[in-house]
């Protein structure tokens, strides 16, 4: 833990004091924003909000985190961030689909989300979570479906070109694939594992086996 401290506290940055600009309906393609109150130091509560443009590419190529501090910009961070705040820190980070983890971690006691701002795509979607969850879940469990039904069949077909390789064929001999899927019915379940990953990156879900490899 040290260390990833360490390592982190390199790619922080002040803040520049700029005043958070509240979030548009045309962003949701393109920014994240949570929210976290805690109790400062001298007793008042302190409301903290963590804005990531996901898509804006700067010039280092990095996407950066950016801390604000009762709508004072106080922070940035390329990816993975660690923001130190009153009584522990703030962590994010991203996969390919969308955030993965925005979760402030106490000093002692467990870690828990930010509050997504109720105007983002994972604000909307939590509140979909509140409003239906009989539909929420089955949307849920059809993305880890889509998920493991388009990983799995792309390893087995991708098994048998990689079997005939000469190392490989020497080694454990060739393997002749039971799936031979059609290119459309292939790039629909590559597809349909893009938007499954995306779902999940609404609702901070991540699986480094299913969503990392469903990229």
């Amino acid at each position: 833990m040290a260390l990833k401290l360490w390592t982190a506290s390199r790619r922080l940055k002040p803040g520049d004091g700029r005043e958070l600009q509240r979030f548009r309906w045309w962003q949701l393609p393109l920014r994240s924003l949570f929210w976290l109150r805690l109790p400062g130091a001298d007793g008042r509560d302190r409301l903290h909000a963590v804005d990531v443009r996901h898509w804006a590419r700067l010039d280092s190529g990095k996407i950066r985190a950016h801390l604000f501090r009762d709508g004072r910009h106080v922070a940035e961070s390329k990816l993975p961030a660690v923001f130190p705040v009153d009584g522990g820190v703030i962590e994010v980070a991203m996969s390919s689909y969308g955030i993965r983890r925005c979760h402030y971690r106490p000093s002692g006691g467990r870690p828990r989300q930010l509050t997504p701002d109720p105007a983002s795509a994972e604000g909307r979607r939590a509140r979909f979570g509140v409003r239906h969850p009989g539909l929420s879940r089955a949307i849920a469990i059809g993305s880890v479906l889509l998920l493991v039904i388009g990983v799995g069949l792309n390893l087995v077909q991708l098994a048998e070109p990689l079997s005939r390789i000469p190392p490989v064929m020497q080694r454990v001999g060739t393997f002749e694939s039971p799936v031979h899927l059609p290119v459309w019915l292939n790039l629909a379940l590559g597809g349909g594992a893009v938007l499954a990953g995306m779902e999940r990156a609404l609702r901070l879900r991540y699986s480094a086996l299913l969503d990392a490899a469903g990229r």
